[in-house]
């Protein structure tokens, strides 16, 4: 799809294009976002709002075009045309080019176009608050185009898990950067908190999906771990994510106020309870699914709100 015809189409169909960036997840990179100004504006740096509102957009034009290009590579290896019992919009992507809405190289096309506007918003960031943010965002996009495309399709190695988590931690501390000029320890522990539950969500969403992920070869890991053993992996996760950050609290490297964020924890185990009861029946999982997503929100959320009340 030549460059014009796709900016023609996110112009004359923007409501295909929303659609395309799946936008009920978008929420989790403002959660991020937030967390990374607020624990800039806890150090006493104040709140740049011009910056933290590029900030923002940059990063979820990002997760957007990491969301195109998933769609695009599971249209290509044909996963998401045979997951026909997943739990839409949690699984199997936006459906739009399964459903003949858009073709899969449009998904690649408009992906490469958010990323290209984002360059030049990037670099704007890095003069105005560092050049080391340059390789936050470095990493950030390689992250969001490894998770997918060949060669390394880490999502179909089982490591899709650990580059998504990865990807959210540096966006908390990416955020933070942008406001405070340096890097911190408390963006880093936060995000490393909230990049955990992250991941969890990435991991249950792996559930329903497993039976036809199997069939054609995406190993994500969920299939290689089977579900009921993935049931331990993200229980042991949620429980890092909470104890570690009480732990974190502790030895002084957050302040206490964050400790709001440990309200996530029933979710959290509410969702692994689920996920062991009905990993072999991915109908019910939809409760599970919510919860996961529900927890990560509510964490990030008990991050912000912990650091801006310092």
């Amino acid at each position: 799809m030549a460059f014009p015809a796709t900016m023609a189409l996110m112009v004359r169909q923007p409501l295909v294009v929303l659609r395309m960036a799946r936008p009920g997840f978008l929420a989790i990179t403002a959660v991020g976002c937030a967390i990374g100004i607020a624990s800039a504006h806890a150090a006493g740096g104040g709140l740049s709002a011009g910056p933290a509102l590029l900030t923002l957009l940059l990063a979820l034009m990002l997760h957007a075009a990491a969301n195109m290009l998933n769609d695009h590579a599971d249209a290509l290896n044909g996963a998401d045309a045979a997951n026909t019992q997943g739990l839409f919009p949690f699984t199997g992507g936006s459906r739009l080019v399964q459903g003949g809405v858009v073709q899969a190289r449009d998904m690649r096309a408009v992906a490469l176009a958010l990323l290209a506007l984002v360059v030049p918003g990037g670099l704007w960031l890095a003069w105005h608050s560092g050049p080391a943010l340059l390789l936050v965002g470095l990493a950030g996009m390689l992250l969001g185009w490894a998770y997918s495309m060949p060669p390394l399709a880490l999502m179909s190695r089982g490591l899709g898990e650990l580059a998504v988590g990865l990807a959210w931690g540096l966006m908390v501390v990416g955020a933070d950067y942008v406001q405070r000029g340096q890097f911190a320890l408390a963006p880093m522990a936060a995000g490393a908190s909230y990049a955990l539950l992250i991941a969890n969500i990435l991991i249950a969403n792996g559930f329903p999906d497993a039976a036809p992920d199997a069939q054609v070869g995406k190993r994500t890991l969920v299939v290689r771990l089977t579900p009921a053993r993935a049931t331990w992996v993200y229980l042991a996760l949620a429980l890092l994510a909470h104890g570690g950050l009480a732990v974190l609290v502790a030895w002084g490297a957050l302040p206490a106020s964050v400790l709001w964020a440990l309200a996530s924890l029933p979710l959290s185990l509410a969702g692994a309870v689920l996920l062991r009861r009905h990993a072999r029946h991915p109908e019910r999982l939809r409760p599970a699914l919510v919860l996961g997503i529900a927890a990560a929100v509510l964490h990030g959320l008990g991050l912000a709100a912990g650091f801006w009340g310092v």
